[in-house]
């Protein structure tokens, strides 16, 4: 029989977050779903589910981050499970975007991705059991343009996931990077994603069809976000998840095209890569 979880997923008022929300109380796990604002109309809309609690939170505010992890926690007794979704995309060549854009991208994508995580850990770790699934992409696997300066965010993602593996598995919580490819939710709505302010005309054959493509694939994009939701549903049941889940065939295929392009290049350098020891020093 499976065990009802306490799950927390941020960026529950849309996209991922809300399938996600709707899909674990489907299943019978309690929720803690987090927004921004509107707190009241996401529960209505949910039939005000006696398992769901939902709660304001903005992930770049620290304060307000720790107040909806103890409100959830005091509320459910616990949490099992944390869903790390609140994120935005922003379409620019890496030399076009602002201090500000790119500080902005940095502090939701990854410093409150960390907010949220730091603040929900102590309760993992007292009692020694949990699971923390961090929503990567893609793009986190190689590198488009346009979408380099948020890729690079989910890069990070992808490296704090694997850090936080290691740190915490003699602790018994599990640690899962989730990587979506593209899915028909509004990511790629105006309400969900930026261009850049400043434009550099010698970036228009790369980054261009970058900016005029958001629009016209959005709605068209091939993953189901429903079938996303119940794929990181179950995974927050399984008892030995990957560290590594791309969802998607696009998200496959970059994982394994991306590393194939790695290892060769790093065989075609591996003479000059291994030149660089001391004449003394010999290897077996």
């Amino acid at each position: 029989m499976k065990t009802q979880k306490v799950i927390l997923v941020t960026g529950a008022s849309k996209g991922f977050g809300l399938e996600i929300a709707k899909t674990a109380l489907a299943a019978g796990d309690k929720v803690i779903a987090t927004v921004r604002s509107k707190a009241d109309e996401l529960a209505a809309s949910l039939n005000n589910n006696p398992n769901l609690l939902v709660v304001t939170m903005d992930v770049t505010n620290e304060e307000q981050v720790k107040a909806a992890v103890e409100e959830g926690v005091a509320y459910f007794g616990n949490v099992d499970v944390l869903i790390n979704n609140a994120g935005y995309g922003i379409v620019t060549a890496i030399e076009e975007a602002t201090d500000a854009e790119t500080k902005a991208q940095y502090a939701t994508n990854v410093f409150g991705l960390l907010n949220v995580t730091r603040a929900v850990l102590p309760h993992l770790r007292a009692q020694k059991s949990g699971h923390i699934i961090n929503i990567s992409s893609l793009f986190g696997y190689d590198a488009y343009p346009g979408w380099a300066l948020y890729g690079s965010t989910k890069f990070a993602v992808e490296g704090i996931s694997k850090g936080l593996a290691l740190e915490l598995a003699p602790l018994g919580i599990k640690v899962t990077a989730a990587a979506p490819g593209l899915f028909s939710t509004d990511f790629l709505s105006a309400e969900s994603y930026t261009a850049g302010k400043n434009i550099i005309e010698d970036y228009a054959t790369t980054v261009g069809p970058m900016r005029a493509g958001a629009d016209q694939l959005h709605g068209n994009q091939p993953g189901d976000p429903k079938k996303l939701a119940q794929v990181l549903v179950d995974l927050a049941h399984n008892e030995n998840p990957p560290l590594h889940l791309p969802i998607g065939k696009d998200a496959a295929g970059m994982f394994k095209a991306n590393s194939e392009k790695v290892n060769k290049e790093v065989d075609q350098w591996l003479a000059v890569s291994t030149s660089t020891d001391h004449d003394h020093v010999t290897t077996n």
